[in-house]
């Protein structure tokens, strides 16, 4: 079960009108992604006010419409939310779930705000059963305590597989511990030595590790330490009752190390089943390195921009586009602005301005085109503008900066891609380039083209254009125009392309040529052509 599309209607708390849409195969993780009260939390809220308008999920005061509306109207309701599963409306999912007696388990949810810092079980009691899903936080202000409850759940789980397997308590024990610690150890120097004992006044977790001579109890471990066990203990017990279930996770790295959260991200996907969905909201370094990486195909990447008018304007959101530029954007806000720490895999120096706009943004039109282009398939690549031919073809644009990027980042490539027509390549290079040409540093790539315009005004990709835009395409003047796509110098040709795409609006050069760049698919053969003049050796 997952979820496909909410909506946020009404002035729903810092919303106007909030629809987030992942289209009609939704993946199995939704990262919420953006700065500090943007809303991704409200989001959150908006899921769990439905669900427990319908039988409350937590043990904590349910909020009244001074938490849930934005202007405070006193008959606003849970009505204000919509959400589309790929089984049906909340409705219907919930009456599916009734039959079962599992309408408690939809959403299974984690506040940020958790504490950790004692466990000390001095006497058994009753639990009730996990599916109810009544302890814990209700919002996402809620403080989540569940650590207690899930110590003696655990505990239960103990004695219910001693009795079902008829098996001694060390074996039990053994079982219950060594799954846990399958997730544990794969996060943290850490394992869990011993569920403790009720009776003997010792009801706690006991822990070893592998620098320390002796085992130690819950309550020593550092406020990360506890975070990591919490939430991977949590996940572990709810595994056969909450199997399509919609898990919403917000901020899960708060305490935990950098070089942890990515670890506890891909244990949390584990331990999470195929058919349940997870909704995490984050500004973790880790978590987003885990999600471009590793989870790179099992994502959707929701991004909350700066500057967006939520409380007065209607927006719908849709999954980002995972190209380079985006995952700088994400990193940027994560980062704090220090975005020139993330480095792509492969850089490519080409014709262009050398200089950056005002808003720091790539000027060089080759370069914007380039990445427009590519920016899918070769999301790790960046384009960069180095000047004119003479200046990229001598190799006197930057080298310093050249040896920089592969001193600070040894692992990236760095290649210069020139012209067909440009004079400085081939048997005409200079000295100096044919000598940091035997280096390999950087590798030299030419077009097979003349230049950038050939592959742009091809045929078939104006014909696409035009198409797109319900424009009329005038082959006959194309062809007069047009006799060597290959050869044919076409850098003064694009007022005559416009007039044969019909195109007659006040559009710019550059922006027409931009325009076309967008539509070049990998589907196409230009594309390809393009792609190989680049990217083969």
């Amino acid at each position: 079960m997952k979820i496909k599309k909410i909506q946020l209607k009404n002035e729903y708390k810092r919303f106007f009108d909030l629809t987030i849409d992942l289209g009609p195969e939704p993946k199995k993780i939704i990262a919420l992604v953006g700065p500090n009260g943007c809303g991704k939390s409200s989001v959150f809220d908006g899921l769990l006010y439905i669900t427990n308008a319908h039988g409350r999920i937590g043990n904590k005061n349910q909020k009244d419409f001074t938490y849930h509306s934005m202007t405070q109207v006193p008959n606003y309701n849970w009505q204000n939310i919509s959400i589309e599963f790929t089984t049906g409306d909340f409705q219907a999912v919930r009456a599916s779930k009734v039959k079962l007696g599992k309408e408690q388990t939809i959403f299974s949810f984690r506040s940020p705000y958790r504490y950790n810092s004692n466990l000390k079980v001095l006497q058994s009691e009753a639990t009730s059963e996990i599916r109810l899903n009544n302890y814990g936080a209700t919002t996402t202000s809620d403080l989540d305590d569940k650590m207690i409850e899930n110590y003696r759940r655990l505990y239960v789980k103990y004695n219910n597989y001693l009795n079902k397997e008829d098996c001694k308590p060390s074996v039990a024990k053994a079982k219950i511990i060594g799954d846990i610690n399958n997730s544990l150890l794969n996060c943290l120097d850490l394992e869990i030595t011993s569920i403790g004992d009720i009776e003997a006044s010792k009801g706690t977790l006991y822990f070893k590790k592998n620098d320390h001579p002796n085992v130690f109890e819950f309550n020593v471990l550092s406020s990360g330490e506890k975070e990591v066990v919490d939430i991977l203990l949590d996940l572990y017990l709810r595994q056969d009752e909450y199997n399509d279930t919609v898990f919403i996770i917000d901020e899960p790295e708060l305490h935990i190390n950098t070089s942890i959260q990515k670890k506890l991200l891909l244990e949390i996907d584990k331990l999470i089943g195929k058919d349940c969905q997870i909704w995490i909201a984050t500004h973790s370094i880790g978590f987003l390195r885990a999600l471009q990486e590793d989870l790179k195909n099992e994502c959707q990447i929701i991004q909350f921009e700066k500057g967006i008018n939520w409380a007065s304007t209607p927006q719908t959101l849709t999954p980002m586009k995972k190209s380079l530029s985006k995952w700088k954007e994400v990193f940027e806000t994560a980062l704090d602005d220090l975005n020139g720490l993330i480095s792509p895999k492969r850089i490519i120096y080409c014709e262009g301005k050398d200089i950056l706009g005002s808003d720091k943004k790539e000027e060089g039109l080759d370069a914007q085109v380039y990445n427009n282009i590519f920016e899918d398939q070769h999301f790790d690549t960046l384009f960069v503008s180095a000047g004119g031919c003479n200046e990229l073809g001598s190799i006197s644009i930057k080298p310093l900066k050249l040896l920089l990027l592969k001193k600070i980042f040894d692992d990236v490539e760095v290649l210069l891609l020139t012209d067909g027509d440009c004079e400085n390549t081939g048997n005409n290079a200079s000295q100096e380039n044919k000598l940091l040409l035997k280096t390999k540093t950087p590798i030299l790539k030419i077009l097979d083209r003349l230049e950038i315009k050939n592959y742009l005004y091809d045929k078939e990709v104006l014909k696409k254009y035009c198409s797109i835009n319900k424009l009329n395409f005038n082959e006959e003047e194309y062809d007069k125009l047009v006799t060597d796509i290959n050869n044919q110098n076409l850098k003064d040709k694009t007022v005559e392309i416009k007039v044969i795409c019909s195109v007659i609006t006040s559009v710019s050069k550059e922006d027409f040529k931009l325009n076309i760049a967008k539509i070049i698919s990998k589907d196409m053969p230009v594309y390809t052509e393009l792609e190989s003049s680049i990217f083969t050796n």
